[in-house]
């Protein structure tokens, strides 16, 4: 008997509001970018350039630098474009430098702010007159640790993700991160805003609205960012010229 002959696997049809959800995305995190070098100038201001100020404004700095690279990358990841990093003979390919940037910096990131974490955890632990409710505590702590656990494996997924952005496990992995980051961030947002009793002091309105705007737009962006990457093209796009000088 002849073989039954198979007809070709029909493609899925692009998602058609990919193009207003990748704008919106990318407004929302240009947005964010431009909001964390303004907290640069807002944590020397409100603390008077004290050590803290510095370490705090150090933070969102580096933020900044990452977020700015994992935009750009996300640019060129949603219209299909992978991005190789591999030394090729010739100009680099377009958006490679800003990956090994966002390689090689957002490692730092993380490792200042598990640092800021771990600090925090040993001065509970050896604090025998802290007053605030451990249950608190204990919930304030994980989500931290959490929170930039998420965030790491959000911006390396990316990272990797750009390489070949149809492979849809990567993007999977990508999609999953952006969900928790965007679940962690709200519960950042409500303890960097409401007061720890017993840990932390009250803080003023301007902080409460400066943090609390921040975490928002933090949750807003990472959403709009998980849609975009939710709809965007699954076929490679073409690849393309480098610039020649």
């Amino acid at each position: 008997m002849a073989d039954e002959m198979k007809a070709p696997t029909p493609k899925s049809a692009p998602d058609a509001g990919a193009p207003r959800w990748r704008s919106l995305a990318l407004g929302a995190l240009w947005v964010q970018v431009a909001g964390l070098f303004g907290l640069v100038a807002y944590a020397l201001w409100h603390d008077s350039f004290s050590e803290l100020a510095w370490l705090n404004a150090f933070d969102s700095f580096l933020a900044a630098l990452v977020m700015w690279w994992w935009t750009a990358t996300l640019a060129r990841v949603t219209l299909g474009q992978a991005i190789s990093t591999e030394p090729l003979p010739g100009p680099a390919a377009p958006g490679a430098g800003q990956v090994r940037a966002l390689r090689l910096v957002f490692p730092w990131l993380t490792a200042l702010r598990l640092s800021l974490w771990f600090l925090t955890v040993l001065s509970v632990t050896s604090d025998t007159s802290l007053e605030a409710n451990p249950v608190a505590l204990t919930a304030l702590l994980t989500v931290w640790g959490a929170a930039i656990f998420a965030s790491n494996a959000m911006y390396g997924s990316l990272a990797r993700l750009a390489a070949n952005p149809a492979d849809p496990l990567s993007r999977e992995r990508l999609l999953v991160w952006l969900n928790c980051s965007a679940a962690l961030s709200v519960a950042m947002t409500v303890f960097n805003v409401v007061p720890l009793a017993g840990f932390s002091t009250t803080p003023d309105l301007t902080n409460q609205l400066v943090y609390g705007l921040s975490g928002a737009l933090d949750v807003v962006a990472t959403l709009l960012a998980f849609r975009a990457v939710q709809t965007m093209p699954t076929d490679p796009a073409p690849p393309q010229q480098a610039p020649h000088s």
